[in-house]
């Protein structure tokens, strides 16, 4: 019993020195802490609930954005820029989303399909389009690409590989085509999960959960996978690695985002090859402590698009402990001026 408090005393004290102080160590490397700017409404209730974020910009007036969050348990929810739910959508268990102009794709596990979204500016509400089935059980992380007029969903697999489709048909008849699989993971588990699509580069980045990140040349039907970093080259990446995402500047400008979910932080890239480290950071309590820091992400989304309150865009990531683990899980937002400070970033 006294070996058990103190265990737990111990946690306690590492909870306390995560969420207050502004630069904290793990495994020897330093990461600033960089507050919360506000959260969504949580996903009332028990269990690893909230999973991936996806933000879709409006084209016509930022303020009326949209946040999709899923719930692998259920479906899909959308808040506004307040934070606030604005529709759930049952349509499966849904693990990751991600968004290309008025269309958003999730991973959907329960029905092994990929599940198509709308979001028709004139309503500013999310509709569901339609499922392609993936052949594959099971599809996981998901992520787009747009290649030219080809809109592209690219899921990932527990197995190591990944699937590239290509959207057909037409907007009353939609479909889409398996254009290539390839096996990306080559190491213990290979279980893959987060992705990110260059459209620029036409490169997919891939997170492998048990070994680093991936790149895959997508303009080359005979392009291999390519290493861009691992969890043993000490650059702050640990396993799990989880949600990848682009901030994107001018030109070959931005950065690439890693969830290395068992420290509690995120690894920051050039988006530009060879992919040079620039900085790890945590997320903590805003600044008048209304939203709690966050721990244990799995997704997460970066925006350079100007929001209200945030020209220089923003990062949206799943909190597991709200504050509590796996208890009302949801989403916080951090203003991307925020991290480009605390990091010394500049395009």
């Amino acid at each position: 019993m006294t070996f058990r408090l103190l265990m737990l005393a111990g946690a306690a004290l590492a909870l306390t020195a995560c969420e207050t102080d502004d630069v904290w160590v793990d495994d020897g490397l330093p990461a600033t802490s960089v507050p919360a700017s506000f959260e969504t409404d949580p996903m009332v209730g028990t269990g690893d609930r909230a999973d991936d974020p996806a933000l879709w910009v409006h084209p016509e007036d930022a303020a009326k954005s949209l946040i999709l969050g899923t719930n692998k348990d259920e479906g899909l929810h959308v808040y506004s820029l307040s934070g606030a739910e604005t529709q759930f959508l049952d349509v499966g268990r849904l693990n990751n989303v991600d968004v290309r102009g008025n269309i958003a794709v999730a991973s959907n596990d329960e029905f092994n399909a990929i599940s198509w979204f709308a979001m028709p500016p004139s309503t500013e509400k999310v509709s569901h389009w339609f499922d392609s089935p993936t052949g594959k059980d099971e599809p996981y992380g998901i992520c787009m690409g747009r290649m030219g007029e080809d809109i592209l969903a690219i899921p990932t697999y527990k197995d190591g590989s990944i699937q590239i489709w290509k959207k057909s048909g037409t907007y009353g008849a939609p479909s889409a085509d398996l254009v290539r699989s390839v096996q990306v993971g080559q190491f213990g588990p290979k279980q893959l999960e987060g992705c990110v699509v260059d459209d620029r580069a036409g490169v997919v980045f891939i997170g492998e959960e048990e070994h680093g990140i991936w790149k895959l040349d997508l303009r080359n039907p005979d392009s291999t996978p390519e290493i861009v970093d691992t969890i043993a080259a000490g650059n702050g990446l640990v396993a799990d690695v989880e949600g990848l995402s682009l901030w994107i500047g001018e030109g070959d400008a931005g950065y690439l985002v890693a969830s290395a979910q068992a420290a509690d932080r995120y690894v920051v890239y050039d988006r530009a090859t060879p992919h040079a480290p620039r900085g790890i950071f945590k997320v903590g309590r805003s600044e008048d402590g209304s939203v709690d820091a966050v721990s244990h992400t799995d997704g997460l989304d970066a925006s350079s698009a100007a929001l209200p309150g945030y020209p220089r865009g923003v990062l949206i990531v799943q909190d597991d402990a709200n504050p509590v683990s796996e208890v009302d899980q949801n989403f916080k937002v951090v203003d991307w001026a925020a991290i480009e400070t605390a990091l010394g970033l500049t395009e």
